[in-house]
């Protein structure tokens, strides 16, 4: 369909045999080489007419000879660039990528041309200087591995883990950042297979990471990690790096207690919601309840709890999630404190007696 379906012609070179029609839909470029000159001024005439709406049988067309196999120039779907110099200011990025690479050009920003490329499946802006990501990103519906590796990002937006990358997103590497926490909505992108998070300060893990059920690559070695989050027990990993983060020493025996006795009404609404699967959302509670209701704990005995709770660090064999784990410190320890909740004294009692009698 070409009829009011020409978003540019790019003629420059055209008398060198080259030119360049952009289509509205679908979106690409179609790149014409190797022409005769008159024969290419005369194509190009005619697209004009036919975009203009005149009848095709009134076009100044001759007789098409069929294209070599060698004279027809395959799409570009890989294209690597490490150095500023070789970054394009004024040319576009072929529509037909699938992998671009755009290390040390000293980006700051992330190039809004690159955000137009819908087939790419590889995106690799490490060893730049990118401060924030647009939510943009988001609509790169095929993307699978997303490398920002050495940048200077300090967060990761919310709005790209509701975007269709929770569909298509299977690496993801924001090594060597400022990053310091992660959105309670990053555990949508449920199809992360490798992340990344080395070299940054977290000073937390997702709480709901073991929501990311297909994950079997995580590394976040030497951030500022406390302890790990209770749903942490959930992964099931190939390999773990936990190398070099400052974990607590656990003590079961010192406990933070939160309970309020008695339950508020909406403690005890929220647990009844949580704990008999109730459904809800946005239209029908208000959008703070819902996000209360996200990032509610998990007791020992399975039941929910919101606000009221006793909280406690425990020692956790990192083996228990992971086939292969890197050392946690230079000592040779495989073990890192991880967080457990308990909705009454009685859960915690019953605990205590265990791990008392254990010791």
């Amino acid at each position: 369909q070409v009829q009011e379906n020409i978003e540019r012609f790019f003629t420059r070179f055209v008398e060198e045999g080259k030119a360049t029609v952009r289509l509205r839909e679908p979106a690409v470029d179609v790149c014409l080489s190797k022409a005769n000159a008159s024969n290419l001024k005369t194509f190009l005439s005619a697209v004009r007419l036919a975009h203009q709406g005149t009848d095709a049988g009134a076009l100044p067309l001759s007789a098409l000879v069929p294209a070599k196999t060698s004279d027809v120039e395959k799409p570009k779907a890989k294209l690597i660039i490490t150095s500023r110099r070789d970054y394009p200011l004024t040319k576009n990025f072929p529509y037909s990528l699938e992998h671009l690479q755009a290390s040390y050009c000293k980006l700051a920003r992330i190039d809004t041309r690159v955000l137009c490329l819908k087939k790419l499946r590889k995106l690799d802006l490490s060893h730049n200087h990118i401060k924030q990501l647009p939510a943009t990103i988001g609509e790169l519906v095929c993307l699978q591995e997303l490398n920002l590796h050495d940048n200077h990002l300090e967060s990761f937006s919310g709005a790209l883990c509701n975007s269709t990358l929770q569909k298509s997103l299977q690496f993801l590497d924001l090594s060597q950042n400022k990053i310091k926490a992660l959105p309670i909505q990053f555990c949508q992108l449920r199809e992360l297979v490798n992340l990344k998070l080395d070299d940054n300060e977290l000073i937390r893990l997702p709480f709901k990471i073991g929501q990311l059920d297909r994950l079997r690559f995580l590394s976040a070695a030497r951030n500022k990690l406390p302890f790990l989050p209770s749903d942490f027990r959930k992964l099931c990993l190939e390999n773990l790096d936990l190398f070099g983060n400052p974990f607590e020493q656990p003590n079961p025996l010192v406990p933070n207690i939160q309970l309020k006795i008695p339950l508020t009404l909406l403690e005890c609404a929220a647990r009844a919601t949580i704990d008999s699967r109730i459904p809800y959302g946005c239209h029908l509670l208000p959008s703070h309840l819902c996000e209360d209701l996200e990032v509610a704990k998990t007791c020992q005995c399975g039941g929910a709890c919101l606000s009221s709770f006793i909280q406690i660090t425990v020692t956790m064999n990192l083996h228990h999630v992971a086939h292969t784990v890197v050392l946690v410190d230079n000592m040779g320890g495989t073990e890192a404190p991880i967080i457990c909740y308990f909705c009454s004294l009685g859960c915690y009692s019953q605990f205590l007696d265990r791990y008392l009698q254990s010791n």
